[in-house]
């Protein structure tokens, strides 16, 4: 856990301030860390480096508190090598040169060191790329930590010389060995009934700093009693829900509502609007993307879907917030549980693909305006059916470029409304194939 130990600290002298609660109960081994059994067991991917003796450069990503500190600072120790911390937010260049002499002049006297950065994200490219050379020399065993997707964040060639180890939040059995643990530091259990306990650990929202927190202000009050959750809410607020609105919680929670709208699940799909909503999204940015939902996943299986989705829009406008967005919440239901079909975006890109590979191909004379007498002397518009003229309105004429093959790239599904235009497309095909031939 991060910055967490296991037993209470031997006496100090009083002068000395009081230790936190998460200082104190630090883990003194990677066995006593709480959760990450996936990368520190001993099928793990860490668990497997350590019992082959070839631990080597890391970035541990994962969200605050799940132990991404605590784990470097075990790893020194269980490799034998000198830990140093640096965070990204606070040091330059000058800084940098200073460790990478510390750690080279470490290593002529025979021992390692392992480079803990915090917020490895935060540096520059050039700044990133000063860590290749001593990575790869030995000078340095480096171990980043980041709350952002390293894919996105970290230089290529940083990736290519470390692993990426996915720490996850904390869940609730996690969160109550941690309460558990706290309780054996303090010596004495928490003045809270079992319901209250449990809203206690839910407060946390996966994140055992920030649980520890509250266990220590819940510790110091004096009450007779067990407190309920009506008083434990009363006097302690809830933990704010991860949400970066540039970050990664924003597209992890915009592709889980796209994905539970394709997905044809309501209660989905409202939840995680909902959730978006909770961390602070701006309602626009939800109604430009459920009505990109209704045209890319909808399409003509519903064309009302689209419809709805703008009024939704255009009534958000008019009311604002929180009346309007309950307009927004009824367009993710009515799209949730309409008729799913891609037909139109797929046709729509696979024409974009013929028009990038016929380049300049003119259309067929016969469809060309014939404004002037020379141009109808040249044959433009020569041989053109007016469709109307038609007995049944379709002359069956090509329309495509006289060199080219005739591409099928809409093809409507048997869903929702796209039933009724597959009906029309295949009639209209049948004739045509018909006067053609």
């Amino acid at each position: 856990m991060a910055d967490l130990f296991d037993s209470p600290s031997p006496s100090r002298p009083a002068t000395e301030a009081p230790r936190p609660l998460a200082d104190r109960i630090r883990p003194k081994s990677l066995s006593e860390v709480i959760g990450q059994e996936q990368v520190l067991g001993p099928d793990g991917p860490l668990g497997a480096m350590l019992a082959a003796g070839s631990l080597g450069s890391l970035i541990l990503w994962g969200p605050p508190g799940v132990g991404k500190t605590t784990i470097a600072r075990l790893l020194a120790d269980a490799s034998d090598r000198a830990f140093v911390q640096i965070s990204a937010i606070f040091t330059g260049v000058p800084e940098l040169r200073k460790v990478f002499e510390a750690a080279k002049l470490r290593r002529t006297q025979g021992r390692g060191t392992l480079l803990f950065v915090d917020e490895i994200h935060r540096f520059n490219k050039a700044q990133q790329d000063s860590f290749l050379p001593h990575m790869e020399d030995g000078t340095i065993l480096l171990v980043g930590a980041t709350t952002e997707n390293p894919s996105f964040e970290l230089n290529a060639a940083v990736l290519s010389r470390a692993q990426v180890m996915i720490l996850q939040r904390l869940d609730l059995a996690d969160l109550e060995r941690l309460a558990q643990r706290a309780e054996k530091a303090l010596g004495k259990p928490l003045p809270l009934t079992g319901k209250a306990r449990d809203a206690l650990l839910e407060m946390a929202d996966g994140d055992g700093r920030a649980l520890l927190n509250l266990i220590e202000q819940v510790a110091a009050w004096k009450v007779t009693g067990n407190l309920d959750t009506d008083a434990l809410s009363t006097r302690l607020m809830k933990r704010a829900a991860k949400y970066d609105k540039s970050g990664d919680e924003h597209y992890n929670l915009i592709s889980a509502l796209h994905k539970s709208v394709r997905g044809s699940d309501p209660d989905a799909a409202l939840y995680w609007f909902a959730r978006m909503l909770e961390g602070g999204e701006d309602p626009r940015y939800l109604a430009r993307r459920i009505t990109r939902m209704a045209v890319e996943d909808i399409g003509l299986a519903d064309p009302q879907a689209q419809v709805l989705c703008i009024d939704a829009w255009n009534t958000y406008e008019r009311l604002g917030s929180p009346e309007g967005e309950l307009a927004l919440a009824q367009a993710v239901l009515y799209l949730a549980l309409a008729p799913k079909s891609n037909a139109g975006y797929i046709a729509y890109k696979a024409a974009r693909k013929e028009a990038k590979r016929t380049g300049s191909e003119p259309p067929p004379m016969h469809i060309l305006n014939a404004p002037t007498k020379l141009m109808e002397e040249q044959g433009f518009g020569a041989g053109y059916q007016y469709d109307h003229d038609a007995e049944d309105g379709f002359s069956g004429q090509n329309f495509f470029p006289d060199t080219m093959k005739r591409p099928v790239l809409y093809q409507p599904v048997e869903r929702g409304f796209e039933r009724e235009l597959k009906k029309r497309l295949d009639w209209f095909s049948k004739q045509r194939e018909r006067r053609q031939t």
